[in-house]
């Protein structure tokens, strides 16, 4: 993919900040022959495989462009040794920069096989039920945030460490490439330095247990940005692709659309800039995209996925979108009220109507490279429909409805359930029926509608054996009219509970002062 460079005619200007460089010493030649050697002998020393984690990003490319470079060089019967490249796409990363990374892993695959090199890309995504639409539109999972961070696992460690162990299993071990640095954060710094001696010169353990098995090596740990840069820049990418324009990227994501390559203490560099899924609220704003939008005409298209993500996912003001239970249906006292759990139907269905939308405005308005630009998938529609109609007993089967209303299609998936005998117009009666002025949250419809999806279920079994069960449950967690009652309700129980505890702990005291006499709880009186 080539991006437009008009920016890029202007001179960049580099100026080396000496304490700051790994270039210092050597000068930037002589590193990269050093580093290119080095890692050619790493990679002749034994039949383990590598697996390179690419991301698209500077520090990413820069150790792929290292390796890709150093193996090139070697002779074509030593360059047998397989090394993978995976990139995890999220689904909802910041769709630039997942069309870059989709187009460089094309490019890698077409150039490996012109130039012999054993190099095999890999696109590797969630499974279906670990997606970010399935979890937050289809569980209800309130968006992600500091204390509740269900995202990174589901979405990147999992496809990649399941990949990874794949590979360990089959070869029994594993060497993990990454393009970590420690000038990147405290935080990576402290973690590259834990494992920096190991019993293999170059190489250290994986800190995760699971990858006991996997040696890890960062080639490029002591670079700062501007390093980086000016190794992309001034080297060529050897599977055709431009650095130049990633660097148009990076700048077009800074605020004031400057990236200089190596600067000062005192200017930003665009190591800075950060990109991620457009939809992430563990930042409060996601200023790449928006820096994107604002420095770059052709990407305001854009605007739709800002919009949605600044406006929906307001960690900060869902609490009256989400559930006074739990996601198990428990009641949980927090302070003095309950803790709130998943997002409630109504603010589901709401985020779903509203990601369609931003889908269908994209595909109207924006350029032609991007009409096509899918942010949720009939794959992840289907399971976002059985979560709410098996396991949350939304019976009425509301998403073929929403998904005609917003996009004027016909919804593409045939009815979901061909034994239903509750029919939508049923659904509307009961919920007329089942009204309350002092029911604003319908618990009452709800309870009711869970209980008549739990006797269907258990219509043609067999053996209705655990329905009572069932029935009991739905009762527990759903026969309160509000959210006061059901507190007033939980405050009761736990001091009953309370109460229970202390009698039976003072019926035992009782007991064994009976037993041993009244001083039985000295020492002396001890048995």
């Amino acid at each position: 993919m080539r991006l437009s460079g008009g920016a890029m005619a202007r001179q960049i200007k580099i100026t080396q900040t000496a304490s700051r460089s790994a270039f210092s010493e050597l000068g930037i030649e002589q590193t990269v022959q050093r580093l290119i050697a080095q890692t050619q002998d790493l990679y002749l020393s034994d039949d383990i495989p590598w697996v390179i984690g690419y991301s698209g990003g500077k520090d990413s490319t820069a150790t792929l462009q290292l390796i890709w470079t150093a193996i090139r060089k070697l002779p074509d019967d030593q360059r047998k040794k397989a090394v993978h490249v995976i990139s995890t796409d999220t689904l909802v990363e910041n769709p630039i920069v997942a069309k870059w990374v989709g187009h460089s892993l094309k490019a890698m695959e077409h150039a490996a096989d012109v130039q012999g090199m054993p190099v095999k890309p890999h696109r590797l995504v969630p499974a279906v039920r670990d997606r970010y639409w399935v979890n937050l539109i289809g569980r209800g999972y309130p968006a992600p945030r500091p204390m509740f961070r269900w995202c990174t696992s589901r979405l990147k460690i999992n496809p990649s460490n399941k990949f990874i162990c794949d590979i360990a299993e089959q070869h029994g071990e594993a060497i993990l490439v990454l393009g970590s640095r420690k000038q990147e954060s405290g935080a990576r710094k402290k973690v590259l330095e834990r494992y920096e001696f190991s019993t293999r010169e170059l190489l250290s353990r994986n800190s995760n247990p699971k990858l006991d098995r996997v040696w890890v090596y960062t080639p490029i740990d002591t670079w700062s940005n501007d390093d980086v840069w000016e190794y992309l820049v001034t080297e060529e990418n050897p599977w055709g692709y431009n650095n130049r324009d990633l660097l148009a990227i990076y700048r077009g994501a800074t605020a004031d659309n400057e990236c200089p390559l190596v600067v000062d203490t005192s200017t930003p560099s665009c190591g800075d800039s950060r990109f991620g899924c457009f939809v992430c609220t563990l930042v409060d704003k996601d200023k790449s995209m928006q820096a994107m939008i604002k420095n770059d005409e052709e990407k305001q298209w854009m605007l739709p996925l800002s919009e949605f993500r600044n406006k929906y996912l307001d960690i900060k003001e869902d609490w009256g979108h989400r559930d006074f239970r739990r996601m198990d249906r428990s009641l949980v006292i927090h302070k003095d009220g309950l803790l709130h759990g998943p997002y409630k139907q109504r603010y589901r269905e709401e985020l779903l109507r509203r990601l369609l939308e931003a889908q269908e405005l994209v595909g109207k308005t924006g350029p032609e490279h991007v009409r096509d630009l899918e942010l949720i998938s009939l794959e992840e529609l289907e399971e976002i429909r059985r979560l709410w109609v098996k396991e949350k007993h939304e019976i009425e089967d509301s998403l073929p409805r929403i998904y005609v209303e917003t996009t004027g299609r016909q919804y593409p998936k045939s009815d979901f359930d061909e034994g239903q005998t509750i029919r939508p117009e049923d659904v509307e009666v009961l919920k007329r029926v089942a009204a309350s002025p002092d029911d604003t949250d319908e618990l009452h419809f709800q309870l009711v509608r869970e209980l008549l999806h739990i006797e269907q279920g258990y219509r043609t079994a067999s053996r209705r054996a655990g329905i009572y069960e069932a029935f009991e449950k739905a009762l527990e967690s759903g026969a309160f009219y509000s959210e006061r009652e059901a507190y007033d309700f939980a405050l009761a129980r736990d001091r009953r509970m309370e109460h229970a505890r202390n009698t039976e702990s003072g019926d035992r005291v009782a007991e064994e002062t009976q037993i041993y006499g009244e001083d039985a709880g000295s020492e002396e009186a001890a048995p």
